[in-house]
């Protein structure tokens, strides 16, 4: 049964985890079987969207049957055992967030959208000071436009867990924050950080 406690239906929260997580596993079905692809992807106007060649097995698959779900997880801290002060292996875990969509692909052939979808792609990865914005009507990027695909997947059904010791005590929390900002990586840091943030768990 899902711990209720690491449920996360607060939005803000879900789109900090779409916003700093790269990329996420697309997953298809092929011939009643499971396909799945590694992509990067932005979220752009309550849809999420990909781009990549218009030919190739992911579009042939997509093509056959456009119903996917699309999974991003966000690493956190792996905690040892010892931070239990035990040698037994059952308390080590891993702290992470994710998030799961559902819904049905399809391939975007405007010419305009394209540009919005890949300017809004840019952004998330590169600062838009720092590149020439697309647009179709321009001749550098009409063609390279045409022979790109994007996929949309429409969100049907989303869902996000994030699991940073929501369900610990006070004091074996205290003693986990403790350990990490001791062990001092970056990793860390943002765990301690996320900690902090859902010591209450947010309802919705």
């Amino acid at each position: 049964m899902r711990r209720e406690e690491f449920d996360i239906k607060d939005e803000n929260s879900i789109n900090e985890v779409l916003k700093v997580c790269e990329y996420g596993t697309l997953s298809l079905i092929n011939d009643l079987k499971p396909y799945l692809v590694a992509l990067n992807f932005v979220q752009y106007k309550n849809a999420i969207y990909f781009h990549g060649a218009k030919e190739g097995k992911k579009i042939e698959v997509i093509k056959s049957n456009s119903n996917a779900a699309f999974l991003v997880v966000k690493p956190y801290s792996y905690i040892p055992s010892y931070f239990s002060d035990t040698m037994a292996a059952c308390p080590a875990t891993q702290f992470f967030a994710s998030v799961l969509f559902e819904g049905k692909l399809s391939f975007i052939e405007d010419g305009n959208k394209k540009a919005d979808i890949l300017n809004a792609l840019m952004k998330k990865f590169q600062n838009e000071d720092s590149f020439e914005r697309i647009a179709y009507n321009k001749a550098m990027y009409t063609k390279m436009l045409d022979k790109t695909a994007i996929i949309e997947l429409k969100i049907e059904t989303q869902s996000c867990k994030i699991k940073v010791g929501q369900n610990l005590n006070e004091e074996r929390k205290n003693k986990f924050l403790e350990k990490l900002k001791n062990r001092n990586s970056q990793i860390d840091n943002e765990t301690i950080k996320a900690i902090e943030f859902y010591k209450k768990v947010i309802k919705p």
